[in-house]
């Protein structure tokens, strides 16, 4: 009986572990899909219609987000380029005839910037149409995201990246330190911000550096808007110049450093208001934030940051 006990708790440490060990590797998929990869098809491509060139890159991103790594090409150095080459085009004997296209697509993931590529792939797939541009379109449809061989390609660019952050970030936190000490803060907290937690020691180092730079930054902009601000009261102690001062104060981040300055400015604000109007003061200024609020005020000067950089952007080729 109590050999029987002991092997049925070594057999429910062995299940438990292995319940465990799935549930990590999981979890390390789940992390691996928070890669951002965008697509991207290259104007260098000979011969290629521009309406086939629509629906390749919109091919490009079903396959980016089927495979867990979808985002905008704005908002990402990496990306998924197609190349396409012409196997063999003939004309079918049929009444009418039809334009017959053997097509190689040779995807690539890489850093768009930096024209390196870190995995490719070749895929060949056939079209058939009235005409050259629909025998292109015919054969991109035949694409499938889901091709086993697509999905390995992906998961081989996706672990690429992840090496790429590990062997780079100390000249990530370097450049991203230049460009805090030229006051491009935003530049520099968005290229912190675009490192992946799943690269943990990566990520772990950046939101580190972010935070003096993020601190610099609502310090600097706190002296600014108390300046504006403090100018607008002094010059019209109005309900107009109370609310333009009002907006600027409470929009100002309250770890700065002279958010006392900012909370004695209200208080007088406040004050001459209920003189002159009765009323309750409707700006109210922001509250300390917790270190999970923090960290999504870094992401979102990172985002906003992105989300203003120029659209027409232009990658290297990777071929």
């Amino acid at each position: 009986m109590k050999n029987f006990k002991i092997l049925s708790i070594a057999l429910l440490i062995a299940v438990t572990g292995l319940t465990v060990n799935a549930q990590n590797k999981k979890g390390k998929l789940d992390d691996l899909g928070r890669v951002s990869i965008g697509a991207y098809v290259s104007p260098q491509i000979e011969g290629l219609p521009s309406s086939a060139k629509r629906m390749l890159l919109n091919k490009m991103s079903q396959i980016t987000s089927k495979n867990g790594v979808g985002g905008s090409r704005f908002s990402t150095q990496f990306i998924l380029s197609p190349n396409v080459t012409v196997l063999t085009k003939d004309l079918t004997a049929t009444a009418p005839p039809m334009t017959a296209l053997t097509l190689e697509f040779t995807l690539y993931i890489g850093d768009g910037r930096e024209g390196t590529v870190f995995a490719n792939t070749s895929i060949e797939a056939k079209g058939v149409g009235t005409n050259e541009t629909k025998a292109y379109i015919s054969a991109i449809k035949r694409l499938n995201p889901g091709n086993p061989e697509i999905k390995a390609f992906v998961e081989n660019g996706k672990e690429k990246i992840i090496e790429y952050y590990n062997s780079k970030c100390d000249f990530i936190i370097k450049d991203a330190k230049t460009l805090a000490s030229q006051n491009k803060y935003d530049e520099a907290i968005y290229k912190l911000t675009s490192v992946p937690d799943v690269c943990k020691e990566c990520y772990d180092k950046c939101m580190d550096a972010i935070a003096p730079m993020y601190q610099e930054k609502i310090d600097r902009e706190c002296e600014m808007k108390y300046t504006q601000a403090q100018g607008i009261w002094n010059a019209s102690q109005n309900m107009d110049a109370a609310e333009e001062a009002g907006a600027l104060l409470a929009s100002i981040e309250p770890e700065a450093a002279c958010f006392g300055k900012v909370s004695g400015l209200m208080k007088k604000i406040e004050k001459k208001v209920k003189e002159i109007d009765k009323r309750e003061w409707k700006y109210i200024l922001k509250d300390q934030a917790q270190e999970s609020e923090r960290i999504a005020a870094y992401r979102a000067v990172g985002v906003a940051y992105g989300n203003h950089q120029p659209q027409n952007v232009t990658y290297k080729s990777f071929w």
